[in-house]
């Protein structure tokens, strides 16, 4: 049984524009880690290996692109305390993320942390296993099947829920998905398998409402501040209330 599952609640920020003054911006809002988002977002290597070692007020994870042991790899080399894989199905495909994600004799890493190219200390092999943090994401039917492998596999750490691709997959929305309490749906499934694995349950919220209904249901990451959304929403709000104040009448009118 894996013991690093907990029942209190982390929060999440989450950063798409791929710089390293907005990831810099979001780790200091007061979140509980910091997710840069190299699959959907605006991050590519270039753009992790200048942001993760810049950005230290809070453990940074990345979702990368896809399984593949070089992108996680690359990730953590950067100095990424953890990844997000997506698209995850099986237990197979959840230990071979988990995998690269830690070196011999506990996984399959390869050694070339970036730290020594910028002058500073490397994290010891034995410590950087201790350390790093696996999620993997389930958003498919296929991997709704398949929770119980892929919670209890060696390494994974965190079973993640993309909600909109997992709504997409099962012929619903989003809105469908969170109030779905039939016997067996996803959501509850998910959080069960990762209690009886001992592994952390999380989720992408990206609003408060949401974030509310996912909590309820037993996750205990979840993803709320993204930096997109936030500018857009408190720029509009702001320009709103500007163009509501009065404006006095001219002294000759």
């Amino acid at each position: 049984m894996k013991t690093h599952a907990s029942s209190s609640v982390q929060i999440a920020a989450w950063s798409m524009l791929g710089t390293p003054a907005a990831a810099s911006l979001m780790s200091r809002i007061g979140a509980d880690l910091l997710v840069l988002d190299a699959q959907h977002g605006l991050f590519d290597d270039a753009a992790l290996i200048a942001t993760v070692p810049a950005v230290s007020a809070v453990p940074v994870h990345v979702r990368v692109p896809d399984g593949s042991a070089a992108g996680i790899g690359r990730a953590l080399d950067a100095g990424a305390a953890g990844v997000i894989v997506p698209m995850v199905q099986d237990a197979t495909e959840a230990e071979a993320a988990a995998s690269a994600t830690r070196y011999p004799p506990l996984g399959e890493r390869s050694w070339g942390p970036l730290a020594a190219y910028r002058g500073e200390p490397t994290t010891p092999p034995a410590e950087a296993n201790a350390r790093v943090s696996c999620a993997v994401m389930v958003e498919t039917s296929r991997a709704i099947a398949n929770l119980d492998g892929i919670a209890s596999a060696p390494g994974v750490d965190m079973v993640f829920v993309g909600p909109f691709d997992l709504a997409i997959a099962l012929g619903m929305d989003v809105p469908g998905l969170l109030g779905d309490r039939s016997d067996g749906n996803p959501l509850d499934a998910v959080v069960a398998a990762c209690r009886r694995a001992g592994t952390r349950a999380g989720a992408f919220a990206g609003s408060l409402e949401t974030a509310a209904a996912l909590i309820a249901r037993g996750f205990t990451t979840v993803a709320v501040a993204v930096d997109t959304q936030l500018i857009t929403a408190a720029g509009r709000d702001l320009v709103d209330a500007a163009r509501s104040i009065p404006v006095p009448p001219k002294e000759n009118e």
